[in-house]
């Protein structure tokens, strides 16, 4: 007899999109024809060059996403730009509350196209980057850790049951770093040979709410934090950004050129980030993300340029521009179970 498989069924509320793709991809051209117009009144002709270019080559393809060699909408890079990930485990964060998007759940858990957001990075780490992995002849990730609230386990618990050895829950801590702490703690645990030896040597924390990051991106991080110790996706920063004592007056204006907004994943060195979660500890020090904990031991990070398309969905309407990335790099419905 065929065994049955039961599918778990979580309900999630309908996108609340209002803005088709289409229409937002003319938006987005639109924004970026006046963008260059008005760049162009106080920015010397030499350096806006690159952003009249590519708002002429958006307007061209439409947002078209046939071409391979953007990675953007690539899946995939060269045999030489794909490490080894068989000491590489990852950490998935879906412990947040999401109380920006106002809505009745976690951000996480919120449909974006026919999917849960969670759905896009649980589906990379363990389909498509493992697949991606086989056709370049590396090994994929030893191991991911979705930390999650308790209550939310029962319903992810087949899907972490069809990926026996390859998905293990974690519980979040109050603060992003004990969900960190915990999640590493797992990704030890379950990948060690218990007497300390074996298991990752590299963990990659990513947070949930990140859903587009792609296999380039990841590939890249994860090499550079293989030659540093620790590496972060990032990408420069486009605003201006103002400094302010009391939240009314400028105290002054920070230069653009120097800050850069990080992504996810991070990638660092496991024996380093113990390490440095000791030192935390010990002096009741405060970190607002993964690498700050590497930073704290005067270590070196490297910055890995990432695709400004890793948005983090923070608003409603982030979802209304992930769904067009989505729609326009013609993703499949995700299917775990």
């Amino acid at each position: 007899k065929k065994s049955k498989t039961t599918k778990t069924k979580i309900k999630h509320p309908k996108s609340h999109s209002t803005m088709t793709p289409s229409r937002l991809s003319t938006a987005a051209i639109i924004c970026l024809q006046l963008l260059t117009s008005l760049t162009s009144a106080f920015v010397p002709s030499s350096q806006i060059s690159g952003a009249q270019q590519l708002t002429t080559t958006i307007s061209k393809t439409h947002f078209t996403h046939s071409t391979s060699k953007n990675p953007l909408f690539s899946s995939a890079s060269s045999d030489n730009d794909t490490p080894d990930f068989s000491n590489v485990g990852f950490l998935i964060l879906a412990g947040g509350t999401g109380s920006r998007m106002k809505a009745n759940m976690p951000k996480q858990f919120l449909t974006l196209r026919s999917s849960p957001v969670l759905h896009y990075s649980l589906d990379l780490f363990l389909e498509k980057l493992p697949a991606h992995c086989a056709e370049m002849s590396v090994s994929p990730p030893a191991m991911v850790v979705l930390v999650m609230d308790p209550k939310y386990q029962p319903e992810y618990q087949p899907i972490v049951d069809k990926y026996e050895g390859k998905l293990a829950f974690a519980n979040p801590g109050k603060e992003r770093q004990g969900s960190v702490e915990n999640g590493l703690k797992k990704l030890v645990e379950t990948t060690g040979n218990g007497d300390g030896s074996g298991g990752c040597d590299f963990v990659a924390v990513h947070d949930s709410a990140r859903p587009l990051v792609t296999i380039p991106e990841i590939c890249h991080v994860v090499s550079d934090a293989k030659e540093y110790g620790a590496a972060v996706l990032g990408v420069p920063c486009k605003a201006t950004i103002k400094e302010s004592e009391d939240g009314t007056l400028v105290a002054r204006t920070i230069p653009r050129s120097r800050l850069w907004e990080v992504h996810t994943p991070q990638v660092v060195k496991v024996e380093a980030l113990l390490r440095g979660f000791e030192k935390v500890e010990r002096e009741s020090l405060e970190v607002t993300d993964d690498v700050s904990i590497i930073e704290a031991l005067g270590e070196p990070v490297k910055l890995t340029r990432g695709e400004y398309t890793n948005l983090k969905i923070t608003t409603p309407e982030d979802m209304d521009v992930a769904d067009a990335i989505l729609a326009e790099r013609g993703v499949d419905e995700i299917q775990l179970v």
